[in-house]
């Protein structure tokens, strides 16, 4: 299968996630993605390690969100090494960078001036919070970006301090939009034939993702957020039974459900909490702890049966050792391996996406650094 953005050439000034996983995102789509670095450490990532998992000197971490791309060392501050990089920036569709503001104008490469150089070049910015403003210097990382956004205020409970997401959620969030920003911006391009400035921010991306939340909070008469008290709560807006209850053996996940349904399939008698729809939330709490009580009687395949046979949306809460399991995991062939230099084979996730029914796949494992460079001389005639 022929992958859309195959013949698309994207430069990639980018380290660490955000930047980093749109070009993943790119890649996975068809496109030649070459990650610009410098030379001797390269990509910050490269030694930023989850677990302290490395593999051939790079983390773990670096390869999930650089694999299927071609590596060029280059020091920006080497004017041999600007020439030659002008020239692939004259040849380039798209070129991206996370630097912080003002960082890509002393070098000479702001898109006023790589304008000049690819007068169709598609051009992405990643900033921490934008590029004017008083924090537009400030350090853009992700949990920094969580704790200013209100999203720690939303997890756990009404017991708990901020409880920040589990995933560099900011990061991958942000990647996601801007590569949705940089596939408008070549259509946009296709249809006027002109360049396209493209930006994101990691601020402004995980405030989209509240979107829901904020949008309640902006019209509520500016009423935070009530996390219930209760073990399990799974959303500070939304009424019982939404949430996680322990069973005899395990957890069981309810989403949003009829809550009378729900008491009379599992016989726990809620009519002193439960009038009408508004006391789903305002006696969210004693309804919980009401339902809760119950279901640790018995366990979760006997809630599971009950429940799904009337149409109750739930699930068995599962860690990764048996979700990895489940049938539904393995026919969705989320897992693809990757083929080291050395022949090693790493496990990794697959693009989510299909296309005409296919999965995308891709083997080629992330590059060394520099790993390209005397190809990619030749090829463009850099030298």
């Amino acid at each position: 299968m022929r992958k859309p953005l195959e013949g698309v050439l994207v430069l990639e000034f980018c380290q660490f996630l955000a930047g980093p996983s749109a070009g993943l995102k790119l890649a996975d789509l068809g496109a030649r993605v070459i990650k610009i670095e410098r030379p001797i450490h390269g990509d910050a990532c490269r030694q930023l390690a989850i677990k302290n998992l490395f593999i051939d000197n790079d983390s773990l971490l670096f390869h999930t969100i650089n694999r299927h791309k071609e590596s060029y060392a280059a020091d920006l501050k080497d004017p041999e090494d600007l020439k030659r990089l002008n020239v692939l920036i004259s040849k380039a569709d798209i070129m991206v960078h996370n630097f912080r503001p003002g960082v890509m104008e002393k070098i000479g490469l702001s898109y006023q001036a790589v304008q000049l150089i690819n007068p169709k070049i598609i051009y992405g910015v990643v900033t921490g919070y934008g590029n004017e403003g008083p924090w537009a210097k400030k350090p853009g990382q992700d949990l920094l970006i969580q704790s200013i956004s209100g999203l720690t205020y939303l997890s756990g409970t009404s017991n708990d301090g901020p409880v920040p997401f589990g995933l560099s959620v900011s990061d991958i969030m942000c990647g996601n939009h801007l590569a949705q920003g940089l596939m408008a911006a070549l259509i946009k391009r296709a249809k006027t034939g002109k360049s396209v400035l493209v930006e994101v921010s990691l601020l402004e991306s995980i405030l989209d993702v509240q979107f829901e939340v904020i949008t309640t909070y902006l019209n509520d008469g500016g009423k935070l957020p009530e996390r219930s008290a209760m073990d399990g709560s799974a959303h500070a807006y939304l009424s019982a039974p939404y949430g996680i209850y322990a069973t005899a053996n395990g957890y069981l996940a309810l989403a949003m459900a009829d809550l009378a349904l729900v008491s009379q399939l599992i016989n726990c008698d809620i009519s002193d909490l439960y009038g009408d729809k508004h006391s789903a939330f305002e006696n969210r709490d004693a309804l919980i702890s009401r339902l809760g009580e119950k279901f640790k009687t018995a366990h979760t395949g006997n809630w599971l049966t009950i429940l799904e046979d009337e149409g109750v949306w739930c699930a068995e809460v599962l860690d990764y050792k048996s979700a990895v399991k489940l049938k539904a995991y393995q026919d969705l062939a989320i897992e693809q391996e990757l083929v080291l230099n050395d022949g090693r084979i790493l496990k990794t996730t697959a693009s989510p996406i299909r296309l005409n029914r296919e999965k995308l796949f891709s083997t080629k494992a992330a590059p060394g650094l520099g790993h390209n460079n005397n190809e990619i001389n030749e090829e463009f005639k850099l030298n």
